[in-house]
């Protein structure tokens, strides 16, 4: 930048300017210095000369010799700057009197005047007094010319000469430091320029200086390269956003497609169980397809469901000491059918005694079928799936390794993302939705465990790898499943839950098991239930008319004579606020709907125990 705003052009002006008002202040200061140094000699001086006169004109004037005291004033010829002096009497006559050539009578004053010095224009005046033998005898009268006009003169002359130079040196200097001190600056604000214009946060200023400009610069490139990192992860960013986006709009066609499969045959089975033609059989098999896909559409709601609760930090895994082979069997269990059904070879290995994991048993046998399915839809009919269950230093694993389509290395990275499709070709027949992987390798983390994909590319299968950390093995001997009840052992139980259908079902349960079941339906009519006979358990629902189930809980613990009823809150609110509600409330259990048959079977043993002893059955 050049002209006016030219940021050299300031820096001149202002360095030249200061060199200037610093140069002009300190020789301002030393001429009034210099002035007040010589006025101050010119009285001393005189006042050195008056003294000498007037010490050897007193005995003159005590003797009143006035030739001695005329002989004494001549002799002020050799001082050519005295004009004129005199010497006076005690009652102020004049005495004696001296004229340097050039001077007139009326430089000499007719009478003394009041002791001391005193400027008049150019001219300095002194009057002092003479002495003897402690008298005063006289008066001595001194004038001198005071020339400081032409020491002025001379003086700014001089000055005047020394500031020119001094600002001709200071522009040289500067000059000479101007690359150091202006032309970083000036590159720092070109590339500033160009980086506006070009958005090329590449570009670096060349360090010059070790000084403060020199730190400068390190901190514009610094500022330009974290600049740049930002703006690249910026822009990975975006794009990963676009990719989102994409898949996201694939994932609900998709999820829309996979909805209307089990529909359409469920539409169908009602159809069939409508018209009063269909024979037996043909029922049947409509009721076993509406099943199956209504179990199709419930675990693919239960995929999304789980990854929404674990990308909300809302996914509570219930942990305890299992046998990772136990979970395996299981998983294996659940998908036989699949692999029946597409005719696949299974193969399974495990060791010959428990590998111990902590861990949720539900949630990491989710993890295998999912693995377990993808391998059974990914692999062509009467394809090969081997399950390994191993132990070694780095902790427990599970191996699923199919024959299938496999898996290209560029798509082997971001398979575990969400929405991630691998077949996405119009003509598919693998359905999914692109949710099981990404759960998958969420709940793995979850359990501090690790999952990963290993494939040599397409038609070459692939094989899906979980470690997780083990634990000390356990000795634990397994529960019996609890019997019917006897007769003098039947618990009685009060029901309370406002949905009819859900009450009814949960007491016809009770009651098979040959326990005493009584059922309300509000708040208000379980407060008076209880207040009639007190229950061995309670199960009560928490949204209830009349009287919440909190409110309820809260009720009977304040009454001492219901402190020995066990109460269990059965509801559809599940995150650890609403556990911790009830706990405050009272409850002693907390069980989410729909209450799993053996959670239920496990807190009948447990409350038979207590109301019973050791006699209850197991």
């Amino acid at each position: 930048m050049t002209g006016r705003n030219s940021l050299r052009r300031r820096i001149t002006i202002v360095v030249m300017t200061t060199t200037f008002a610093a140069l002009f202040l300190s020789a301002t200061a030393l001429l009034i210095y210099e002035l007040r140094s010589y006025r101050n000699a010119w009285v001393a001086d005189l006042t050195t000369q008056a003294d000498l006169i007037a010490n050897s004109s007193a005995a003159a004037l005590t003797f009143d010799d006035v030739r001695a005291a005329n002989e004494n004033l001549a002799l002020l010829r050799l001082r050519p700057q005295i004009g004129a002096a005199a010497v006076y009497t005690a009652r102020g006559q004049l005495f004696a009197s001296y004229r340097a050539p050039g001077e007139i009578a009326s430089d000499v004053p007719v009478g003394p005047g009041a002791d001391g010095s005193r400027f008049d224009g150019d001219h300095l005046a002194l009057f002092q007094k003479v002495e003897h033998g402690g008298e005063r005898v006289g008066t001595v009268f001194l004038t001198a010319r005071y020339d400081v006009t032409g020491r002025l003169r001379d003086y700014v002359a001089i000055l005047i000469a020394v500031t020119g130079a001094s600002l001709v040196l200071a522009a040289l200097i500067f000059g000479s430091l101007e690359r150091a001190l202006t032309q970083p600056i000036l590159a720092l604000a070109q590339a500033a320029r160009e980086v506006v214009r070009r958005r090329d946060y590449r570009l670096t200023v060349e360090k010059t200086t070790e000084d403060e400009v020199g730190t400068l610069v390190d901190s514009f490139n610094d500022m330009l390269r974290d600049l740049g990192l930002e703006m690249e992860q910026r822009q990975k960013a975006e794009d990963a956003l676009r990719v989102a986006d994409r898949r996201k709009d694939e994932f609900l066609a998709t999820l829309a497609h996979e909805l209307r499969n089990p529909l359409a045959p469920i539409v169908t089975g009602l159809a069939i169980l409508k018209n009063p033609a269909a024979d037996a059989a043909a029922r049947d098999r409509a009721r076993e397809l509406m099943t199956r896909q209504l179990r199709q559409m419930v675990r693919l709601i239960d995929d999304l469901l789980d990854v929404s609760r674990i990308t909300t930090n809302k996914l509570e895994l219930h942990t305890e000491p299992l046998d990772l082979v136990s979970v395996v069997r299981e998983a294996i269990e659940v998908t036989e059918l699949l692999m029946r059904t597409r005719g696949h070879r299974l193969a399974t290995t495990w060791p010959d005694h428990p590998v111990w994991v902590d861990g949720d048993a539900t949630r990491l046998t989710q993890v295998v079928v999912n693995l377990l399915n993808n391998a059974a839809k990914y692999t062509d009919h009467g394809g090969r799936v081997a399950v390994t269950v191993g132990v070694d230093a780095e902790g427990a694993s599970v191996r699923v390794t199919d024959t299938g389509i496999g898996v290209d290395p560029p798509q082997q990275q971001g398979i575990f993302e969400m929405f991630m499709q691998v077949d996405q070709t119009l003509e598919r027949e693998r359905a999914g939705l692109g949710v099981g992987l990404s759960l998958a390798k969420r709940l793995v983390e979850l359990h501090g465990g690790t999952i990963r994909i290993d494939s040599a590319g397409l038609g070459h299968g692939s094989e899906f790898t979980i470690r997780l950390p083990v634990v000390a093995a356990l000795k634990s001997v397994p529960a019996a499943a609890p019997t019917a009840a006897r007769g003098d052992h039947a618990l009685r139980i009060l029901v309370a839950d406002d949905n009819v259908d859900l009450a009814t079902s949960l007491s016809d349960m009770l009651e098979s098991l040959g326990h005493k079941v009584r059922v309300v339906h509000d708040g208000q009519a379980a407060l008076e239930a209880v207040g009639a006979e007190t229950p061995d358990l309670a199960l009560f629902d928490i949204g209830m008319p009349k009287l919440s189930g909190y409110d309820l809980a809260r009720r009977l613990r304040a009454d001492p004579a219901f402190q020995g009823m066990t109460m269990v809150a059965i509801t559809g609110w599940g995150q650890q606020a609403d556990r911790q509600r009830a706990r405050d409330a009272g409850f002693d259990r907390h069980l989410v709907k729909p209450v799993e048959p053996e959670d239920l079977m496990a807190l009948l043993v447990a409350c038979a125990a207590r109301v019973f002893g050791a006699e209850a059955p197991s």
